[in-house]
């Protein structure tokens, strides 16, 4: 679930006890988050569109020319 502060709160990773980001983060759905969205200290939102998508798309493998695949030769055979 995606969950930020509420306003005037801050809130501790348990174990980390690094502070939610103030925009929000995904946190997992365990009774200490559960416990923090029914005491008012954290206020379940929506994920910023942003995030939804990588900021840098993964290069498409290059497209294989040729009949068969070039096979790596072992080291020893080009002594």
């Amino acid at each position: 679930m995606f969950v930020k502060p509420a306003p005037g709160r801050n809130v501790r990773w348990p174990g980390t006890m690094r502070l939610l980001k103030a925009a929000g983060e995904t946190v997992p759905d365990t009774g200490f988050w559960l416990l923090c969205l029914h005491n008012g200290d954290v206020v379940k939102t929506a994920p910023p569109a942003a995030s939804a998508a990588p900021a840098i798309p993964a290069p498409s493998p290059a497209p294989v020319q040729g009949g068969a695949a070039a096979t790596p030769e072992p080291a020893e055979a080009h002594a």
